[in-house]
């Protein structure tokens, strides 16, 4: 049966890191220590920078890193994510990751600028544009998901969105032992997600605690 997921990272403090988009940095200067951990996972290595040697770390993070890739079958993200709002007005313009994304299923990008073209990449992705109700879109995620799980990937405002509206049954936060004082606050407005969802956490050789949700 076809899961709605999500994974965030958080500093302590709360925060998760708001953008500052640039082509060689695209999720802003605090998204790297935010992420460290999840970036140094054998899995991550292999699955974004096609490391195949076996480099990496082993450990909890990396059973964290592992689930993250495994039994999606579409995504939904904002249009942020993608990049449509560095550069709107680039009809050239596929996305952060390159001609071959990590994906290898169906993107479907939330934005106002719908409808456009889907773009194909190689790989098994393809990215659609979608300016519909959230659960209109979901609905198509899962329809094409073809039983395997939905991720809502982000940012953590379109995260929000999908989190209030309870249509998530499984959110994973990665919490960095760090402090940002700056940022998108992650828990605004989720009072009340331990009601309705089984609370779990685990701290990684890291420092990482990871907490997680299910419904």
């Amino acid at each position: 049966m076809t899961r709605v997921r999500i994974d965030l990272f958080s500093s302590l403090d709360g925060y998760t890191a708001a953008p500052d988009p640039a082509a060689d940095n695209p999720m802003g200067e605090d998204w790297g220590p935010l992420t460290a951990a999840y970036a140094a996972t054998r899995t991550f290595r292999e699955k974004v920078f096609g490391d195949t040697s076996g480099a990496g770390t082993t450990g909890i993070d990396e059973a964290y890193a592992s689930a993250f890739f495994t039994g999606v079958g579409a995504e939904i993200i904002g249009a942020a994510m993608f990049g449509l709002h560095a550069y709107p007005d680039d009809p050239e313009w596929k996305g952060w990751w390159g001609d071959r994304p990590p994906f290898a299923f169906p993107v479907y990008v939330l934005t106002h600028s719908a409808p456009r073209p889907s773009i194909p990449m190689e790989g098994g992705t393809t990215f659609h544009f979608r300016n519909d109700a959230i659960d209109d879109v979901l609905a198509e995620a899962v329809a094409a998901a073809g039983g395997l799980d939905v991720r809502v990937g982000g940012g953590v405002r379109t995260a929000q969105e999908f989190l209030r509206a309870g249509l998530v049954d499984d959110l994973h936060v990665a919490i960095a032992p760090i402090v940002l004082a700056r940022g998108n606050r992650v828990w605004d407005d989720l009072r009340g997600l331990e009601q309705t969802h089984a609370v779990t956490t685990e701290v990684a050789e890291s420092g990482t605690i990871h907490v997680t949700f299910t419904r």
